[in-house]
Formats: structure tokens, sequence, C-alpha cells
């Protein structure tokens, strides 16, 4: 008996310290762009819970180094993102300061990983939500407004094949919030029929509405509340939620102009260039 005990317990500390050493990967990884392991593990190999530990530990490290956690977003809610990351679920990641920006705001597309964008409703909540599976006239009630927003990705999965595991420890591929000027009122949107449009240098990409969301932004929402009542936390007033986009990644691999339009919210854009680094 005493073996086993010690096995299990043995094997507990080597699972714990494999976790750790993945966050401190994926922390560099984001600020260095880079692996910093000598291989990359099989994703696949982690429990989903053990991918929102490495998510929790990477946050913990972000915020002992001075950035905020100013909300949440939903991945993989349409099925055109499911279908190009090859995915069957959605996923909760946080959101961070100071990786947000202003409408019409000047980026260079190099500084990220494979940069790719997706258009978003940005909900901002005014009042906590704290019980689960919430109405929909509920969550309309919590919403303080709605804006457009731009969500930026370093488009890179590390390991060979696309997993909700990597999905999630890598918190959501998230880079970045580019959020429009305008506040609409949650009384005025449907959360169904807005159509969602993508323009890279004036030209249309992609569109969708936005039921293309889990069946709409608020089944989205929906989610996020339950899931973070069941790991006892409660989305509080003041938080931003991006509950994810009805079209596929947009990849952006040159200078451009990208322009995001959500019926019944307003526009946001921004100038992709290559910035100079002399002087």
């Amino acid at each position: 008996m005493r073996s086993t005990e010690h096995g299990t317990t043995a094997g507990k500390q080597h699972r714990g310290c494999h976790i750790h050493s993945l966050s401190e990967s994926f922390y560099h990884a984001f600020y260095h762009r880079e692996w910093s392991g000598q291989a990359v593990p099989s994703m696949s190999e982690l429990s989903l819970e053990e991918a929102y530990q490495i998510q929790d530990e990477v946050a913990q490290l972000r915020v002992e180094r001075g950035e905020q956690v100013v909300g949440f977003k939903v991945g993989c809610t349409s099925s055109a993102i499911r279908t190009q990351f090859g995915l069957k679920e959605p996923i909760s990641a946080r959101l961070f300061s100071p990786y947000l920006y202003e409408d019409s705001v000047h980026l260079d597309w190099r500084g990220y990983l494979n940069c790719a964008i997706e258009p978003e409703l940005v909900i901002k909540i005014g009042k906590d939500l704290t019980d689960e599976d919430p109405s929909d006239q509920e969550l309309i009630d919590a919403i303080d407004y709605v804006s457009p927003g731009i969500e930026l990705h370093n488009f890179k999965f590390w390991s060979a094949a696309p997993t909700s595991q990597e999905l999630i420890a890598s918190g959501g591929i998230w880079a970045g919030l580019v959020i429009g000027s305008q506040r609409v009122s949650p009384e005025a949107l449907s959360f169904q029929d807005e159509l969602f449009r993508v323009y890279k240098n004036e030209r249309l990409i992609t569109q969708a509405p936005a039921s293309e969301i889990m069946g709409g932004p608020l089944h989205s929402l929906r989610w996020l509340v339950n899931y973070l009542t069941q790991r006892g936390m409660t989305l509080q007033k003041g938080s931003l939620i991006i509950p994810g986009s009805p079209v596929e990644l947009v990849s952006i691999t040159e200078d451009s102009n990208l322009r995001i339009e959500i019926e019944r919210v307003g526009s946001a854009g921004t100038l992709f260039e290559t910035m100079s680094t002399e002087g």
C-alpha cells in the first residue's frame, strides 16, 4: 500500500511540475513569440482542467508582471472557427490591460506571431452575474452597453495539431482588442440578426450574422456565466466580454487597412503597417 501511495504522490508531483513547466513556456511564448522548451509536448495528453490550470498560472504570472485582468473572451463559438481549428466546444480565456486599443490605432502586424483578427461585440457588464442559467432578459439587464471591436490574435499552435487544450492553455491565442467608440444599448439589438462584416483595404473579406455565435451572443454569454459560476467565480460589474465571432479568423500578412462593421452597433478599424525601427 505504501508503495502505491508513494507512486501516486510522486506521479502527482511530476504532473504538477509538468503543468508548471508548460505554464512558463506559454508565458514566455506570449512575450517572445518562441517556445522555450526543448520540444513541444502533445497538448492532447492534457485534460481540459489541466489546460485551464495552465491558463490560470500564466494569468497569475502576467498579473505579477503588472498587467490587469479586465474581462473574458469566449472562443470557438462559431461553426466556421471550429472547422478552422478542428475543435468541437467553446473555451474561455481572460482579457488583459494594457492590450486594449482605441479605434483607428496603428499597429505593426509583424509584432504578432501569425497576426490574425476577428470582429467582436465588446460587452460591458453593468452588474455582477452570480447565478447559473440567467434568462436572456436577465443578461440584457446586466449589460451596460455594447461596442464594436477587433480581436487580435497570435495565430500559432505550437503542438502538431490544434487542440482545445492548447487553445485554453494559450489564453485563447488572444493578443489584444481594438474597441470602437460607439456605445449601444443592448435593448437596441436582437443578438441574432446583426450582420458582421470584415473589410481589408476596403474589400469585403467575410460576413455572417450574430446567430452563428452559438445561436446568438447571449447564449455565449450565458455559457460563460455558467462556466465561471461552476468554478466559484463571478462575472463582475465592469468586466469586458467578447462572446465570440461568427466568421473565421482573417490573417494579416502585409500592410493593410482593416475595418469591421456590425449592424446596429457600429464599426472599428486599425491600420496594420510596418513600423520603422530606426531612431
